[in-house]
């Protein structure tokens, strides 16, 4: 039956399907998930291709089994790098996101997932604001304003109401639109401004959402009270975490997988007995979130392919109801044993 070939479903597609408040209540019932130890990660959590020289890919593969839901999802995506043009995040790559049923292991759908990793990526962080964001924050800074700057403003707007915002970016044109654009929108002034520092200073809360390898932000800019989002570890100078009052981060396993985290820890700047909690802790009550007003809090993620599976299968069961996608081909063939002539 057609109903039980593969569904594809495109990016344009994904657009529609799934929303930014979507997200936002997925990857929290995610976090609950993981606190019920419902989740199940492959081993190893990651597998990464690097392609030779000349072709200058590279390919990573996660995997997970989501137990509540019930499903398995296999995430996959490679982008190209040859050190004067990077594609990662862009259209040109490749990223899916394949879901199987873990009763019979059918493929059931293959996710074009650039929209729903990108939402992804900036609704995990975002929702932890619920506990551990400032009360009502009234300055929001963002360093960094392509895909998951722009993004992670979406999501706040649903959480907060700014009566300012200020931006920067590395060209003084693109942040001077983005400032046109949003100010416009939103009806406050959004300020741009030409360095992370005057960003970060008198912002009640601050984004580090950049491609950079270099820190845009450091601890003894942020005022009392703030919190700080840290999208690739490296936003904030590891050297002020152990002076931040929390620190709280997605997976701790995840993130000493990662360079800029695991080097930090190796050279004495931070240690998992100064770690605050994860998030799933503060989400279910284990651990408590923001207990006063003066806190400076960090919140540091590697990203939870737990998160997108899920928020794929949300794509998928959506698609299903709304008639969207593509049902691919399959062999003219009974359900039994390969055969060969």
């Amino acid at each position: 039956m057609a109903e039980d070939n593969v569904l594809f479903i495109p990016y344009a597609d994904t657009l529609e399907l799934l929303g930014v408040e979507d997200a936002m209540r997925i990857c929290e019932d995610v976090f609950r998930m993981h606190a019920r130890g419902t989740v199940q990660w492959s081993d190893p959590p990651n597998f990464r291709l690097d392609v030779a020289e000349t072709f200058d890919n590279h390919w990573h593969v996660k995997a997970v089994f989501l137990k509540e839901v019930p499903t398995t999802g296999v995430r996959l995506y490679n982008y190209y790098d040859d050190g004067v043009i990077n594609n990662v995040g862009r259209l040109e790559a490749g990223r899916y996101v394949i879901l199987t049923d873990p009763h019979s292991g059918r493929p059931l759908a293959i996710i074009d997932e650039h929209w729903s990793f990108a939402i992804r990526s900036v609704a995990s962080p975002a929702i932890a604001c619920k506990w551990l964001g400032p009360e009502d924050p009234k300055i929001l800074g963002l360093s960094g304003i392509g895909t998951m700057g722009t993004n992670m403003l979406r999501c706040l707007l649903t959480l907060y109401r700014f009566e300012e915002i200020r931006c920067t970016s590395r060209r003084p044109e693109t942040r001077a639109a983005f400032a046109e654009h949003w100010s416009a929108e939103l009806g406050i002034p959004v300020l741009a401004v030409d360095t992370p520092k005057q960003v970060a200073s008198g912002a009640d809360l601050v984004v580090g959402g950049t491609t950079s390898s270099d820190v845009i932000c450091r601890e003894e800019w942020l005022k009392p009270g703030s919190t700080f989002i840290s999208l690739a570890r490296r936003e904030l100078d590891p050297a002020g975490w152990a002076r931040m009052d929390k620190v709280v981060i997605d997976n701790w396993m995840l993130n000493m997988r990662q360079p800029i985290f695991r080097n930090a820890i190796k050279q004495g700047l931070f240690s998992e007995r100064q770690l605050h909690a994860e998030i799933a802790d503060v989400v279910t009550g284990e651990k408590p979130g923001r207990e006063r007003a003066d806190e400076r809090i960090a919140i540091l993620t590697d990203g939870l392919v737990s998160q997108d599976v899920a928020i794929c299968h949300y794509i998928y069961e959506q698609a299903k109801s709304a008639g969207r996608g593509i049902r691919l081909p399959t062999a003219d063939a009974s359900p039994g044993k390969v055969s060969h002539p």
